[in-house]
């Protein structure tokens, strides 16, 4: 059961470890992440960061998206974790389990800046480029239910209203 598809660019932190893990009830978390899969430094300090509750896999996104292919991936209760708009919709896109709820979490704060232009403010942790946002309309279109929501104590927002 996929319980939460969250984009977060710092991935697992104390937010993910404590708040959204209890939150959703979850016993595994899935880091869909390229860099994170191929870097042990990275592994090393999200693993360290991982609730003890749960078995956590840290992956590249083409084999997360082959992990949830598995049926065997119905028997668990999943957090999946993306650090960018484009491995969400990948990921949405690819994955045949549909999530409860996909969440925008922190994002564009320290994610990689594309020259020198700035990202626009849609909430107090979400920036985005123009083409960050046509992305996150692509996410909608899919019909999931989507939100903005930093943390499990704050009002989720609609996404399509927050990006209008």
């Amino acid at each position: 059961m996929l319980k939460l598809v969250r984009l977060d660019e710092r991935l697992i932190h104390g937010q993910v470890a404590i708040k959204w893990s209890r939150h959703t009830g979850v016993d595994r978390i899935i880091v869909a992440n390229d860099a994170a899969a191929a870097s042990s430094v990275i592994q090393q300090s999200l693993m360290m960061a991982a609730p003890a509750t749960c078995k956590t896999a840290i992956m590249s996104v083409e084999k997360a998206i082959a992990l949830m292919k598995n049926p065997k991936a119905a028997d668990h209760k999943i957090l999946f974790l993306v650090n960018n708009p484009d491995d969400l919709l990948k990921v949405l896109t690819e994955i045949p389990v549909k999530p409860e709820m996909v969440n925008i979490g922190n994002y564009g704060r320290i994610a990689p800046k594309v020259g020198g232009e700035a990202r626009a403010t849609y909430g107090l942790n979400l920036y985005l480029y123009p083409h960050e946002k046509e992305v996150l309309l692509k996410v909608l279109a899919l019909g999931y239910p989507t939100v903005y929501q930093t943390t499990p104590e704050e009002n989720a927002e609609p996404l399509r209203k927050v990006l209008n």
